[in-house]
């Protein structure tokens, strides 16, 4: 299994730039599928392919295919293509799949949507100016973890702990309710803007 470290070349975009990054549908991508499931990507990728033209025949819309660019064991890089897919194609992928592995993903999508409705606010500055990162929340959660600012447990992330008590982060809660009326309580991270000074200066982003 190819590991996912990824780096990320993006730059601080505009507001319209950020709103159309907010107004994009949420992917997945066969890396992550392949990781998720504990599968060879080039199984994922070999599957998706065999899958792709009935898809295209009934939707009139191919797999949108990307690349990524990943750190070796060696210390090189190398890029790899992979697929970006949305909610609907990688659950019709997952049909092929096992049933806990299908069941994962149904899983993670779940995460990754109530995870949305806090991170489009975690990557915003809390006064009226505004600064995204132009990159999707899933790789940007990604590049912070891999270099060592955050991490993930229970379903939520979290800062590390040799940066906790420096104001960068603060918790915020999300209440909603499901059809039948019971209260559903998400709390999630949040960025300060000492926080997004700090990411900034990580990311080499000119400061503000």
């Amino acid at each position: 299994m190819i590991p996912t470290t990824v780096i990320s070349t993006t730059s601080l975009s505009t507001r319209k730039a950020a709103k159309r990054s907010e107004q994009e549908e949420l992917r997945m991508s066969s890396l992550d599928i392949a990781e998720l499931c504990g599968k060879q990507h080039f199984h994922v990728m070999e599957a998706i392919r065999k899958m792709e033209p009935a898809w295209q025949k009934v939707s009139s819309s191919k797999f949108r295919l990307s690349s990524r660019k990943i750190i070796q064991p060696n210390g090189g890089v190398r890029e790899y293509p992979c697929y970006e897919l949305t909610k609907t194609e990688c659950l019709y992928i997952a049909t092929k799949f096992k049933d806990e592995m299908r069941a994962k993903l149904v899983l993670r999508w779940e995460e990754l949507e109530r995870e949305r409705l806090g991170d489009r606010q975690q990557l915003a500055l809390p006064s009226p100016q505004k600064i995204t990162f132009n990159m999707t929340t899933l790789d940007f959660n990604a590049v912070l973890r891999d270099m060592g600012i955050q991490y993930r447990r229970h379903g939520r992330w979290n800062l590390s702990d040799d940066l906790q008590g420096r104001g960068y982060t603060a918790e915020r809660t999300h209440v909603s309710y499901s059809l039948k009326g019971e209260k559903k309580i998400h709390h999630y991270m949040t960025w300060t803007l000492e926080g997004l000074r700090f990411l900034n200066s990580k990311l080499g982003y000119p400061n503000f």
